[in-house]
């Protein structure tokens, strides 16, 4: 008699171990009693009742889910490898178990798919200059399919783009010859200025004859400055020996 004692107070102690769960502060659990949802538990240390109780535990954590790389032909009929990742968390414990079988499958189906059709919707130069708009378009498709599924979608973030070969060389090709048009449009906006300020320079030295001598003056001191034997005849200097070369002809017909 006192063994068959032992032996119940031994299976009671480990139907009661049995029945002790311990949730995470991150973590909940949904309780079935006969099969019907009864309640949230948790966190902590919570008790199923053996037999009658089963519980399903749902993580509370932002989950990140990459987006395998696929093809997709843009509006521009381009064909570029793009992959992506996706940010996401539950919400409602409940909905995520008792509406939809696998949550984490789903989501993942359901974000490639978003993909596809969000990005085949934009040409290849806006996909490259507007990524944070398609980011947040795709997100909200997103975000409304899984709504359903207590899933709310945080963020969705294109990390890559992968174009063709003969697309990359035609986009450097572009890439230089803009370079090459910008470049040139400063260099013509350069021999534009230079030109306007010598225009200005002649108009200022024609109004003060005194201003060329001064300046041509200054020129010879500059190239005084180095060792060498050339010879500078000033533009006034030529004008003179002119004049006095008419004169002398002058006299000499008289």
């Amino acid at each position: 008699m006192n063994l068959l004692i032992i032996y119940l107070i031994i299976a009671v102690i480990i139907i009661i171990l049995y029945s002790l769960r311990i949730i995470n502060q991150y973590e909940r659990a949904v309780v079935f009693f006969l099969g019907r949802y009864r309640e949230t538990r948790g966190p902590g240390l919570i008790f199923l009742i053996p037999i009658f109780e089963k519980m399903v535990k749902v993580s509370l954590r932002t989950v990140t889910m990459g987006i395998p790389s696929q093809k997709i032909i843009t509006k521009d009929n381009v064909s570029i490898d793009i992959a992506a990742v996706a940010y996401y968390h539950i919400v409602d414990p409940v909905k995520s178990v008792v509406v939809i079988e696998d949550v984490f499958s789903a989501v993942n189906q359901i974000s490639q798919t978003t993909v596809r059709n969000v990005v085949g919707q934009f040409q290849l130069d806006q996909l490259l200059s507007k990524t944070a708009d398609i980011n947040s378009q795709i997100k909200n498709v997103i975000d409304g399919h899984t709504e359903p599924w207590g899933v709310q979608v945080v963020a969705v973030e294109i990390k890559d783009i992968t174009l063709p070969e003969n697309m990359q060389r035609a986009m450097a090709k572009e890439a230089e010859a803009e370079r090459e048009r910008r470049a040139k449009i400063v260099a013509a906006e350069g021999e534009f200025q230079a030109a306007e300020k010598l225009g200005q320079a002649a108009d200022l030295i024609a109004s003060h004859p005194v201003a060329l001598q001064l300046r041509t003056l200054q020129t010879m001191a500059e190239i005084s400055i180095e060792k060498n034997s050339t010879i500078i005849f000033p533009a006034q200097f030529m004008s003179t020996v002119k004049e006095a070369i008419n004169m002398v002809k002058g006299d000499l017909n008289k």
